[in-house]
């Protein structure tokens, strides 16, 4: 497959926190890319619009992490579905 960039407009997935009581646990949640800052080299970041069941959030230079371990407050790539 080949590498996609984000780019202002695209969908992808971002991934909650979560509350420390628990009453929220860490879910992936749809964003939309508002904006591609620079972050450093080792690290694609974006800006997004979160949307969420309670409301919408936004958030600036959101680290890329396409690994299996999502941690909070990172974004990735929606998995494809057939």
């Amino acid at each position: 497959m080949a590498v996609q960039t984000p780019s202002v407009g695209r969908i992808v997935h971002y991934v909650s926190y979560g509350t420390p009581g628990g009453e929220y646990t860490s879910q992936c949640r749809a964003a939309i890319v508002t904006g591609a800052p620079e972050c450093d080299a080792h690290t694609e970041c974006v800006s997004l619009a979160v949307l969420n069941p309670e409301g919408m959030f936004f958030n600036q230079h959101v680290p890329h992490n396409e690994t299996s371990q999502q941690r909070g407050g990172t974004w990735h790539w929606p998995e494809r579905v057939s």
